[in-house]
Order: C-alpha cells, then sequence, then structure tokens
C-alpha cells in the first residue's frame, strides 16, 4: 500500500478508502490510485482486513450431494446472494453422512467463515452450539437442526406429498404405493406423513406392503417398485418421494405390461418431454436457498432475531403420468 500510495502521489488512508470501496475518493484520486494498483500488481491483504475487522466475508455451505440436480439451483441461489453480500461462498457434500456432515462443518468455522447454511445428515447439532455462541451464525435447509435451535428454511413436504397422493386418489386409484429414502431423514418421514393422511382422509387402508423405504439406489427402488408391480393385488398408482427415485420408476414402467400412474415428488430436468409428462410436487429450491441467505444475512447484520421455522409451499404440476385411469 505504501509503494502504491507513492506512485499515485496520495497517503495511505486514501489507499485504503479506494480498495474498500469507501467513499470519500475523488474520480481523478481514485483513476491514479487505480492505475498504480494495476501497475504494481496490488492484491490486498485479506488475513490482515480478517484480524483487523474480525470478519472474513465468507460463508460456508453443507449440501448432501452437490451432483444431485435438486441442489445446483439452491446452491447458485447461496452463491448469488452472498456475493451480493461481497462475501465468497465455501461449499462442500455430507453424502448424507452424519459424521461427515460434522467434520465438514467445524472444518468451516476453523477457517473462521462467518455464517453456515447446513442441510443436516445428522440429528445432533449439539456440537455447534459452541461456534454459534461465537458468532458463527448459522441456518438450516431442508430439515431442521437437531436437538438445537436454529433457524430452518424448508419445503411443505407433508403438505406437497398429501397434495400429490389426493391426485392420485381423484383419478380413481386406491392402491397407491409410496417408494423413498432412508427413513430417518426429515423429509422423508414428512412426505410418508402426507401419504397416509391423504389415505386416511379417502377412508383408504394402507396396506405395509404398499411402502419402501431405504436406499435411492437404481437397484433397490427397482426391486422395490417392481414387487409392487406384481401379485395377485398390484398398485396401480406410485407415489416416488423425490426425483433419484421418480427416475428409477419411469425406467420400471417403461418396461412393464400396464400402464400405472406416477406422481413424484421434486421436479426433475426433462419431466415433461417424456410421453406421457411426470407429474410432479415441484419445490423451489432456488427460493429455499435464497431465503436461507438472506435469513443468514439478517443476523450476520446485527438482527436481534428468534430462530424461526420458515416453511415454504410446494406446487403440483400435471402433465400426463398422474392422471392415467387405474388398470387392474
Amino acid at each position: 500500500m505504501k509503494d502504491v500510495a507513492s506512485q499515485a502521489g496520495v497517503g495511505l488512508k486514501t489507499v485504503s478508502r479506494v480498495v474498500n470501496g469507501e467513499p470519500g475518493v475523488t474520480p481523478e484520486t481514485e483513476r491514479r490510485v487505480q492505475e498504480a494498483i494495476e501497475a504494481l500488481g496490488f492484491r490486498r491483504n485479506d488475513s490482515a482486513r480478517v484480524l483487523r475487522k474480525g470478519r472474513t466475508a465468507t460463508v460456508g455451505l453443507v449440501l448432501e450431494d452437490l451432483a444431485d440436480p435438486f441442489y445446483g439451483p439452491l446452491n447458485r441461489a447461496v452463491e448469488e446472494v452472498a456475493r451480493a453480500h461481497g462475501a465468497l461462498l465455501i461449499n462442500g457434500s455430507s453424502a448424507e453422512d452424519p459424521d461427515r456432515e460434522r467434520e465438514l462443518a467445524l472444518a468451516l468455522c476453523a477457517r473462521r467463515v462467518d455464517g453456515l447454511i447446513v442441510i443436516p445428515a445428522g440429528d445432533d447439532h449439539r456440537y455447534l452450539e459452541p461456534e454459534m455462541r461465537a458468532g458463527v451464525s448459522t441456518v438450516f435447509v431442508d430439515r431442521p437442526a437437531g436437538r438445537i435451535e436454529a433457524d430452518v428454511v424448508l419445503s411443505d413436504s407433508f403438505g406437497g406429498a398429501r397434495d400429490g397422493v389426493a391426485h392420485l386418489i381423484a383419478g380413481g386409484h386406491r392402491r397407491i404405493a409410496f417408494i423413498g429414502d432412508q427413513p430417518r431423514i426429515h423429509t422423508v418421514a414428512e412426505r410418508l406423513r402426507g401419504y397416509r393422511a391423504a389415505m386416511a382422509d379417502a377412508g383408504l387402508t394402507v396396506a405395509e406392503s404398499w411402502i419402501s423405504l431405504g436406499s435411492t439406489a437404481p437397484g433397490r427402488v427397482a426391486a422395490a417398485a417392481g414387487a409392487m408391480l406384481t401379485g395377485r393385488e398390484p398398485v396401480t398408482a406410485v407415489f416416488a418421494g423425490n426425483n433419484r427415485v421418480t427416475v428409477t420408476v419411469v425406467r420400471v414402467l417403461a418396461a412393464h405390461d400396464r400402464p400405472v400412474a406416477l406422481v413424484g415428488f421434486d421436479d426433475f430436468e426433462l419431466a415433461d418431454l417424456l410421453r406421457p409428462g411426470v407429474t410432479v410436487v415441484a419445490q423451489d429450491p432456488a427460493a429455499l436457498g435464497r431465503v436461507a441467505t438472506d435469513r443468514l444475512f439478517q443476523r450476520l447484520a446485527g438482527a436481534d432475531l428468534t430462530p424461526a421455522r420458515i416453511e415454504l409451499p410446494t406446487r403440483l404440476i400435471p402433465r400426463g403420468s398422474g392422471e392415467l385411469p387405474p388398470v387392474g
């Protein structure tokens, strides 16, 4: 900075104002400083800035899986809001492993991120209490934190699933399967609850053989769907608990000898181009990311907020697969 000040013929404070975008510098002076910065290859020392201001202008994001299409728009939204606040985003995947989630979150805290956005893999987040008391603002997304009070932004999984299954029932279906992810996951439990509620609202009894929870691996899902679609009283419709399950069920139904209705939770790319198009209960992952990050920066700005549960609505998109009538 001394070299820049000397070359531009200004004081150190003026260079500091230009580098940090502060007011009080004339356009001509700013031009001279910028030319000196360019000529000398000056780069701001962010480590020194952290020591001086106590803020790193970085936020951390712990996702389940960056390869999952659901998290792409969410990640982008978080990044855009952070960028608008002059902050850098650092992210990583937990792979649905609670130990890896904890490791990632604490590693980000050790690097002194100002705040964290976490999509929980585990159900006990007391490990973050010391970090939150030390000033690391934290917001959870898609699933609530376990055993601590914290902000959470999520979709209405219960209501969305209930609406999707009610749509199948309104189309005449009575034997409806539910195929979902691991039962310990909050969203899975809520979507299963919505399925049961819709069936109960219609006075329908649920056979436990119509429900299958577990890994979203294609082999596991295909085997579950195959078992439900055969036998003396096969299901006439399937409600798929997330986009990965839906894609596998689409493949299974393509090879099936009779039409079976399908509604999936989560939209996915090309769902509208299949024949028939896939009826889905759509979330808005970008909105989840924006709302969560806005909440995080409110806290970073010093807002005195009580931990809140912010629930965003879903919407049913009929495209054809969920409107097929029951056969058999």
